[in-house]
């Protein structure tokens, strides 16, 4: 059997900023690849029961993005710019198209543990408290718990 592993979640007190930590058996750069290839991020982001499909994406400093989950008749969209794109971080901005006026900018950075380990951080500011709260009362958690352990098992699986 194994042992599920679960991303730390925390809301920060005095900004409106939810940080993400989780460990993977997997170096920094398939986890550089896994956040910059479409092709692989359309396999693990997000719940398992939705299906990503990539719009556009330029993994690069300066590109954009945006893809599209799906389930039955839902759909739902997001986009965002890449600012830095480097080997250690990632720095972009995420809206969800269903409520276009917030707009979060995310830094996301691989700490090497060695040994084929890596801690990837991931830090969203958000708009507002508010804005943060809904975030976190939306059941984020199930979709970065269900799309980082398919992340993992894509490393075990030697596809990134």
């Amino acid at each position: 059997m194994n042992k599920i592993v679960e991303a730390t979640i925390e809301a920060d007190p005095k900004l409106p900023i939810i940080r993400l930590t989780r460990d993977f058996a997997a170096t920094p750069a398939q986890l550089l690849r896994a956040h910059t290839d479409p092709e692989i991020f359309v396999l693990w982001s997000g719940p398992d029961s939705l299906t990503n499909t990539i719009d556009y994406w330029d993994a690069r400093t300066g590109g954009s993005w945006r893809y599209v989950a799906r389930r039955g008749d839902e759909e739902y969209a997001f986009r965002g710019t890449f600012h830095e794109v480097g080997p250690e971080r990632i720095v972009q901005t995420f809206t969800f198209e269903g409520q276009p006026e917030g707009v979060a900018l995310e830094t996301l950075w691989f700490e090497d543990l060695g040994d084929g380990r890596t801690r990837l951080h991931a830090q969203s500011l958000v708009d507002s408290f508010e804005g943060r709260d809904a975030w976190l009362q939306s059941g984020m958690e199930v979709g970065v718990n269900e799309g980082y352990a398919k992340l993992e098992r894509l490393a075990a699986e030697h596809k990134i």
